[in-house]
């Protein structure tokens, strides 16, 4: 069994809350006694919990992170950007999803209850910002990791969505092309609208508006970028490009052009957007609107633990900014 506390105290005829001071530094213990301790310390082999210990300082030196599923193709990226920073700074990371709903969101709640972390990064699960906001009023740091246009009452760290799919648009008016498909994601995100609005603005400001049948609502899969290509071309509706809202929708549409037999991009260019490690990989490679989510994730982890060290939480929203990466999709080799 492990060595305890009380193991320690009762070798060194003490209380628990001597050994706790001595262990703490925090109040006063006779020399004599506090020497008697740690020898009784280093005798039993005792290693107090670092939990334990950060909790009698005030501090845990540990990260929460609240996150919808590890499932989402660029949570990687994001989370790697986090732990970037939070192992650079000696602290741990404590990591929820909530695959199971209700569920999940009450264990964390009980970490949250227990004070198992100092502040807490999120990157929000449906349904639950009003959740996160009443925890950040009640005094607990969090910063908001992609806010999807959300707004929040507390710090976030975003993209620049409008631009960046502005700056496709551009691309795709450069190359000549007129009639651009595009894949959107779900309409109850932000971030859809923002893209949306963007591209839109692009084709509007070159005076060539896009034509509303080719605008298809989409989930961010694989499967509705590829049925939005079968369907057009089902359809015989003309279209010379595809715009879509992530790398995974228009991988589909990568494949269903293949299928057709369409040349890429001869026939259609195709842009997507998030720039995963996938749009290098596709058939050709894909040119895409990077979002900088390894650079939010670090850039959140740091806001928050610069809090820990004194400085303010920020009061605006920090933002770091969207590239377009040209590959072979749109004629680049």
């Amino acid at each position: 069994m492990p060595i305890t506390i009380a193991d320690v105290a009762a070798r060194a005829g003490v209380s628990k809350t001597t050994v706790s001071r001595v262990l703490n530094g925090k109040g006063e213990v006779r020399a004599g006694t506090a020497d008697r301790v740690r020898g009784v310390i280093t005798d039993l082999g005792y290693v107090p919990s670092a939990r334990a210990v950060g909790l009698a300082r005030g501090r845990t030196r540990v990260v929460g992170m609240l996150v919808p599923a590890l499932t989402w193709p660029w949570m990687g990226e994001v989370l790697q950007g986090v732990v970037d920073v939070v192992e650079a700074a000696g602290y741990g990371l404590l990591l929820f999803t909530c695959d199971r709903g209700d569920e999940s969101m009450r264990r964390f709640t009980s970490q949250v209850s227990a004070r198992s972390f100092d502040g807490l990064l999120v990157v929000e699960p449906e349904g639950t910002l009003d959740h996160i906001t009443a925890l950040h009023e009640r005094g607990l740091p969090v910063i908001l990791v992609d806010d999807r246009g959300h707004q929040p009452r507390f710090p976030s760290v975003q993209t620049t969505n409008e631009a960046g799919a502005h700056a496709a648009a551009t691309h795709l008016l450069d190359l000549g092309r007129r009639r651009p498909l595009v894949v959107t994601g779900p309409r109850r995100f932000g971030c859809t609208h923002a893209r949306l609005a963007g591209f839109l603005g692009g084709y509007a400001d070159a005076g060539q508006p896009v034509d509303a049948a080719l605008v298809v609502e989409g989930d961010f899969t694989f499967d509705c970028g590829r049925a939005a290509v079968q369907r057009l071309l089902a359809d015989d509706v003309p279209f010379d490009a595809v715009f879509a809202h992530n790398d995974l929708s228009a991988a589909g549409a990568l494949q269903a052009l293949r299928d057709a037999g369409r040349r890429v991009p001869h026939d259609v260019a195709v842009v997507g957007f998030d720039d995963l490690p996938l749009a290098s990989h596709t058939h050709p490679p894909l040119t895409s609107v990077r979002q900088p989510l390894r650079q939010m994730g670090a850039a959140a982890a740091r806001a928050l633990i610069g809090h820990f060290d004194g400085a303010p939480l920020p009061d605006t929203p920090t933002v770091i900014p969207t590239t377009l990466t040209v590959r072979a999709s749109t004629g680049t080799t």
